[in-house]
This record gives C-alpha cells, structure tokens and sequence, in this order.
C-alpha cells in the first residue's frame, strides 16, 4: 500500500458525520479530541474497525456532562481508568481522557495517572502502530513516533524503549504476539529481544487479562505467527508451558516433524476445516488443535527397535488442558468442549483398519455429543502427514465414517439419543423409586440401544425385566 492509498482511506474514515459531529462538541467547549490507536490502524489498512475510540484532555467528568442528552445511551464502568463509553446510533464510541499512567514493579493493577498532551498519552500505547492519531474537526494527523512508517513496512516496535513500555505493562508482550497474530506483521529485533529477556514481568499480569490476549491471538488471521512469537520469545513458557515443551518430541507418526511443527500444522488446517463446514472462527475448535498433543511429554516411551510411543496422550493431554485452562480462568463449558475434543480425537484412527459396525458409530456419535462438528475438523486436521497415499486413504476413511454417521443419524435420530423407556416408565415397571438403581437401569438400555438400534418399548421392557434381577 502506498503512502497516498493510506491516507485516502483514514480520509474517508474522518469524513463521516459522527466524527464531524462529535469533534465540534468537544472543540466548541474548548477541549481536544482525537480519534486514536486501532481505528486509525485499521482505517490506514482499508479494514473496518469494530469500535470507535478517541481521545481527550477533557477529565471523565466533563466528558460525561458534555455528552448527556447527546448520545442514545452512555456507561461509565471505566470511569476510573478514564473511559466513558456510549452508542450513538449503530455505532459504539469509547472516549477516554488522556493517560500517563504505569504499572508498580510488583502490582497487577496500573496507577491510572490522567494527561493533558496527546503526544503523552501516544508514548504510553503498545505499538508505533498503535500510536497514531487524527484530530477532531480538524482532520490532522498526528504521529510523533513513525507509525504510518512501520504499518507501512509491516513492523511492530514499541514507541519508546521497549523496555520501559514493557515496563510500564507486561501485558504489551503478549499483545506484540498477538498482533502479529492478526495482522501478520514481524516484530522488530530489538522489541523481541526485550519481550525475550523480560518475560517473567508478564507473570504479574492477570490470567484473566493473559487469557483474553490468547483468545485473541488464537482467532488471529495468522495464528502460527502469533504462537512463533510466544515460544520464540519465551513468553510461552510463563503463559502456556505445554507448547514449547512440545518442541522436545518426536511424533510417532510423523518422524519428518517434532510434535510443535505438528501442532503449528494442525492448527492452521483446523482453521482452513472450519469454512467447509461452515463454522465461525472458533476458539474451542482451535483450542483443542493447539492442546490435543500436549499430553506426549508426559507420555514418551522408547520402545524396542528405537521407536518412541505416546500411549494414551490423549487421556492425559485432556486433563493437562483442563489444568491449564482453568488457570488461565476460562468458562467451564469452554474447558469441558475442548478437554472432551482432545480426549477422543485419536478414537478414528482405528476406522480405516477395520469397519466399525453401526454399535460403535452410536458410541463414537454419542460420546462427542454437541462437539461432532468440531471433532469432524479436529480429527481431519491431526492427519499432517506428508506421504500422499497415506493422506489419502484417511482422508476417505473419513469421508466414509462421516457418510455412514449421516446414514444412521437419519435412522435414528442419533442427535437426541435416549434409552426406549424413560426414567419413569424405568420406575414402574421395575417398581422403585428414584435413586441410583434407576439412572443403572438407564444405562443399561442406552448400551442396549447403542449396541442393538432402538427395539421399541415392549422389547426394551422384557430386555429390562430380564436384566435387573442380575444387574
């Protein structure tokens, strides 16, 4: 892109009445405002920014007043770190008050310290990138620290020296990887030496706050880029030990590729999965693609003749990833979807040896339950080997199984599989009250179902009649 092309497009992005309307509100009442960091970014890109954010050197408090009765709604739960947000329309605007402020060498939190000088509150941003700003009306772009340069040359370096911004907040490490993630840029030599050499800083920082970076990062255009930078710094092994660890092994059945290549791998072909089956970016499939092997460390055994095994690295990998996730606070559902991905993603691998019969599809149906889709792409995107033939035969394999799932899916409604008695009927007919020998019973003639298809009640009766006295 050049020079002329950036500047057209941050143009039509300042051109728009909202802006217009809102820089003459605040120019009027005698303060600055300037529309800042990741819109500006985007706009220069020719991408749309999800947000609006600007800049001020009007306090909270006079943001507030100046805005009341102007916009549609407003909030203020980032009053105190000098945020007002508020919607004007369709659009969402965050307006905050000029900041200086920096981390204590021990603390989690920032001592939020207000500004009054633009280019102040530019010096504190994470990245030259994200250190440009355009003035409100008067359209003047401002950027003191050769941002329009470097998005130019695809570069992330810091405004000032990256040690004092890392310095200033930990956090910045994390975000020079995950925006290498999403825009595909290099950081720049002397900034990833500093992320390198003061990547136990980041230990002060919330999981909460790590956790949202990964997710983001994860969902970034080039996620491999993005997980490089991590290990390659060693910010990975503070915020997510498992992955460079992964570098140390020897896949067993790609011995061309450690198990990280293989896992870099299978990340990006999860991704290039989730348009054929027309699924969102999604951060549980790409999760359990980037955790479904880090149960092979604990697992390695040499076996005779030099071969190394991984025997159930699938098993322990899930509980690994139920560890880490949870110290990392991610929601219980997002941890059990992904912990149960990588538990069963090795369960095909045994389909193309030998056909299943219709009672294992049910299983292998049932035991992935909401998480088929997933464990389809999942599944798909752990074959990274490089011998075609090989590639191909699992790649119909799997065409195959997915054919046949369909098949008895439609025969059976497989989605909303059940026993053929209810828990009441269950009751009656064996005349006991609820309790544990009820949900045995249910049980029982899941397995019956899964193993035989459904036999209606009157055969599911007998079947039970017969068994409980025994079970």
């Amino acid at each position: 892109m050049e020079t002329a092309d950036a500047m057209k497009n941050l143009e039509h992005l300042t051109s728009t009445a909202l802006l217009e309307k809102l820089g003459k509100l605040f120019s009027s009442a005698g303060f600055e405002l300037a529309l800042v960091g990741g819109p500006v970014r985007d706009a220069i890109l020719g991408r749309v920014a999800p947000d609006v954010d600007l800049t001020t050197n009007a306090t909270p408090d006079e943001i507030l007043a100046l805005i009341k009765g102007k916009v549609d709604s407003h909030w203020e739960i980032g009053k105190e770190f000098g945020t007002i947000g508020c919607r004007i329309g369709d659009d969402q605007i965050e307006i905050t008050t000029y900041r200086t402020d920096a981390y204590d060498a021990d603390s989690r939190k920032p001592e939020v310290r207000f500004g009054k000088d633009l280019t102040e509150d530019l010096k504190r941003r994470d990245f030259t990138v994200n250190s440009m700003a355009l003035t409100l009306p008067d359209r003047k772009f401002v950027d003191p620290f050769g941002g329009l340069r470097d998005l130019m040359d695809q570069v992330l370096k810091t405004p000032g020296k990256p040690e004092d911004s890392f310095g200033d907040d930990p956090l910045r490490m994390l975000r020079g990887a995950r925006f290498a993630s999403q825009l595909g840029f290099e950081i720049e030599p002397e900034t990833f030496e500093a992320m390198h050499s003061m990547r136990d800083r980041l230990s002060i920082i919330s999981a909460e706050r790590i956790q949202a970076e990964l997710q983001k990062l994860m969902l970034g255009k080039f996620p491999r880029k993005g997980l490089e930078a991590l290990v390659d710094s060693g910010l990975a092994e503070i915020v997510l030990p498992e992955l460079p660890a992964l570098k140390l092994e020897v896949d067993e059945h790609h011995h061309h590729k450690d198990v990280y290549e293989h896992t870099l791998k299978v990340v990006e072909q999860a991704i290039d999965y989730e348009k054929d089956y027309k699924l969102e970016p999604d951060i549980t499939l790409r999760f359990a693609a980037l955790l479904h092997d880090i149960g092979k460390p604990a697992t390695r055994k040499l076996e005779p003749g030099g071969a190394v095994s991984f025997y159930h690295h699938d098993v322990v990998g899930a509980k690994l990833a139920k560890k880490r996730m949870k110290e990392l606070r991610f929601d219980n559902d997002t941890i059990k979807a992904v912990c149960s991905l990588i538990e069963l993603h090795l369960r095909f691998f045994g389909y193309s040896d030998q056909a299943w019969t219709d009672a294992a599809i049910r299983r292998y149906v049932r035991d992935a339950g909401d998480q088929l889709v997933r464990l389809h792409i999942l599944t798909r995107a752990d074959v990274t080997t490089r011998n075609k033939r090989k590639a191909d035969l699992l790649s119909h394999a799997y065409d195959d199984l997915e054919a046949r799932i369909e098949k008895v899916m439609e025969q059976e409604e497989l989605n909303a599989m059940r026993p053929d008695l209810t828990g009441e009927q269950i009751m009656e007919i064996l005349g006991i009250p609820a309790g544990p020998g009820v949900g045995k019973a249910y049980k029982y003639l899941l397995e019956l179902r899964i193993e035989s298809g459904p036999m209606g009640e009157a055969a599911a009766k007998k079947a039970l009649l017969e068994w409980w006295p025994k079970g």
